[in-house]
């Protein structure tokens, strides 16, 4: 659930550049905070897929090799950052696996975004990169998810109901990725346009 300051409906926007530069900024701050702990930073999630459209709210994934929850939850809350409390924040099921995560929303008043903590190489991790890579490889998908995503925020302006009916179709599509990935030898690498690599 958002925090009071971030509460708005959905608007679901075209693609924005500046969403580029706006990652590129976060994870400068998150290198800072986290260190050498930062295994790799990528942009993720819809803002991160040249064309398409999506809320005007940056994914960032950080991978850490093992998560720490009073210690992660330190480092990023001293730079502003706010650990997500709900359940569904801390723990996601990727690949039939359950998977632990930690999920951080801005400073209040800051660029809107939400900074996916997880583990290097795990599920989740690979979920996130294929969703984005996948979107990235092919056009008629991605403008087809981009318009699924207008005329649900259109019709479903509320975050939470807009999130129960996004997650089921979000399987469909990442059933094709997972086609796609097999027919192409895909494989999860942090790299390349949204990467930025810890330090």
């Amino acid at each position: 659930m958002p925090f009071p300051d971030e509460s708005a409906p959905v608007t679901v926007v075209e693609h924005q550049p500046r969403w580029a530069e706006d990652f590129e900024r976060l994870a400068g701050v998150l290198r800072g905070a986290l260190g050498a702990e930062a295994r790799a930073i990528d942009h993720i999630g819809s803002t991160s897929v040249p064309g398409l459209a999506a809320k005007d709210c940056v994914d960032v994934q950080v991978q850490v090799d093992a998560l720490d929850v009073e210690r992660h939850v330190g480092l990023l809350a001293a730079v502003g950052f706010r650990c997500r409390p709900e359940p569904w924040n801390r723990e996601e099921v990727s690949g039939g696996l359950p998977c632990p995560k930690l999920v951080f929303a801005p400073p209040v008043d800051a660029r809107r975004c939400n900074v996916h903590l997880r583990e290097v190489g795990s599920p989740n991790a690979r979920f996130a990169l294929l969703f984005r890579d996948y979107l990235r490889s092919d056009t008629a998908t991605r403008d087809a998810w981009g318009a699924f995503k207008k005329r649900l925020a259109h019709s479903v302006p509320d975050l939470s109901g807009y999130g129960q009916i996004k997650g089921p179709a979000t399987q469909v599509l990442m059933a094709a990725a997972e086609r796609w990935a097999a027919d192409t030898g895909w494989q999860p690498v942090s790299g390349g346009h949204g990467h930025a690599e810890g330090r």
